[in-house]
């Protein structure tokens, strides 16, 4: 399915194939997500014509999806690590970064801007990078493409410094304004782009019992702010050895009662007091302050949940419409953990060497503090639902126990009517029937309760439930020869009695 070639000055080296049982990886593991360049990592043995022609930082490396006709990754590898097992077998793992990674390559340079657009102070940025690599042996340049992301005037007041251009963009432009940066091609230009958001919302379910093997949630507090403390423009300092972090700055204070903070109540309640600041450059006015701040408050006090997934993907064997991409939302539905919502995968692991192991990581999900709190009594109570369940399964095993033993009868009855084929009625063979359907049935109703437990109840509170299953299963199966016996007698019957009589 998937194809991994090596290129070292244009020429190319397939390293991994799936036609072809002596050309593979031992291991291969694409991971994806946003805002970080993309990572695949991969184990090749002395036998593998890539062993001894990588060059790191310089040999270039991509990972074709051949159903998809789609490349899952491109980038380049960086340093190997080599090992030798106790069986003296010789290997070497590479770690691989996407071509996001190449804007960790450059330094920008210092300048002031200021009055210009989002997009013009993103392209000088990429332009720095641009500049500082111009000259490399290997093509790591990008064209600026789409530009979605603005603030309300459409303008910024920036420095730059000597930082790394990724390290840059991120602190200032994603980390102030938001957005998320992609690396895409088309006819064999590379473009990055910096939207608002990438990806779409599809109707491909992730649904317990179809595609969701596995699911754990975890929710993240550490972006709850109950206490904020709104600043805007720096306040000029008499200090020469003041830094930024140190500078007085405008304060709320004046509007606001003689405080300089204010806070979340409904989150206070719940989580204590969390105290945090932000900062606005650009603004002068207390009660414009005070009022952004109460916006920030509003819009930011959230709780992150993360979901990571464990899902099949169906649409490579054609029973599902969309792949599951990052930067998509999707339908993600169990209800037995009280989930029923579209949800984003922000990251995605690909095993090319299985693909069933491939994993989703999902978030982007913020619940406010009552929410939070709300999901938290939700989930309370339906442990106490699950614990009803519980009862009502094993009331449910205790009547089967008894049809169990009723059936056991039945079938000493049986075995009787069978030992006298000369006495034998038409009456008869239907209770024999009947008998055999109720041990059957019987069989059915304890496989049926022990699916329905699946998944439902925790070991710790229904080992004893489970335990009396396997006791009533082990008792059907002891009498399986048996019915197999009546079944076999019975056809003897109905042939002896189409023959003439017995």
């Amino acid at each position: 399915m998937y194809k991994v070639t090596l290129i070292n000055n244009s020429k190319e080296t397939v390293i991994h194939h799936p036609a072809f049982n002596d050309l593979k990886v031992q291991e291969g593991q694409i991971n994806k997500g946003i805002n970080v360049a993309d990572s695949f990592s991969f184990t090749i043995m002395p036998n593998n014509p890539g062993y001894n022609i990588i060059r790191p930082l310089k040999t270039l490396i991509n990972v074709f999806n051949m159903k998809t006709g789609t490349y899952e990754f491109e980038g380049r590898i960086l340093m190997p690590t080599e090992s030798m097992s106790d069986s003296g077998v010789f290997s070497k793992a590479y770690v691989c970064e996407s071509e996001l990674g190449y804007l960790n390559d450059s330094a920008q340079r210092h300048g002031e801007y200021h009055d210009i657009t989002v997009r013009r102070f993103f392209e000088i940025m990429i332009a720095n990078h641009n500049n500082d690599i111009a000259n490399d042996d290997i093509d790591k340049t990008f064209r600026v493409g789409k530009v979605t992301v603005s603030n309300t005037t459409d303008n910024v007041y920036r420095y730059l410094g000597y930082e790394s251009t990724f390290d840059t963009i991120d602190d200032k432009l994603i980390s102030r304004l938001g957005g998320e940066l992609r690396v895409r091609k088309e006819k064999g230009v590379r473009y990055i782009d910096y939207l608002d958001s990438i990806g779409t919302t599809k109707q491909t379910e992730i649904r317990l019992a179809k595609n969701l093997k596995s699911i754990t949630k975890e929710a993240d507090p550490d972006e709850v702010i109950t206490r904020l403390v709104p600043l805007g423009e720096r306040i000029e300092s008499d200090y020469e050895d003041a830094t930024d972090a140190s500078e007085a700055r405008l304060t709320i204070e004046s509007v606001n009662n003689g405080k300089d903070y204010i806070e979340d109540t409904e989150a206070k309640s719940v989580f204590g007091v969390i105290t945090k600041s932000q900062a606005w450059d650009d603004i002068t006015i207390p009660s414009n302050l005070l009022r952004t701040g109460q916006q920030f408050l509003k819009e930011n006090n959230r709780v992150k949940v993360k979901y990571s997934i464990t899902a099949l993907d169906l649409s490579l064997i054609g029973l599902d419409t969309d792949r599951f991409e990052v930067g998509n939302y999707y339908p993600v539905i169990n209800p037995l953990m009280g989930i029923n919502e579209h949800l984003r995968v922000i990251g995605k692991t690909i095993d090319i060497i299985d693909p069933d192991n491939n994993d989703l990581t999902i978030g982007d999900r913020f619940a406010t503090a009552s929410q939070y709190q709300y999901e938290a009594n939700k989930a309370q109570k339906e442990v106490t639902d699950l614990k009803g369940t519980i009862s009502r399964q094993n009331s449910k095993i205790g009547t089967l126990s008894v049809n169990l033993s009723d059936t056991k009868n039945e079938l000493e009855a049986t075995k009787q009517q069978l030992q006298n084929f000369e006495q034998i009625t038409d009456q008869d063979l239907i209770s024999i029937t009947n008998s055999i359907n109720t041990i059957l049935g019987t069989v059915d109703q304890l496989e049926q309760v022990v699916d329905e437990l699946q998944g439902v109840v925790t070991p710790a509170e229904i080992q004893q439930m489970k335990d009396d299953i396997q006791v009533n299963k082990a008792n059907i199966q002891a009498n399986t020869e048996e019915i197999t016996n009546i079944n076999v007698e019975i056809e003897n019957i109905k042939q002896r009695l189409d023959n003439g009589g017995l």
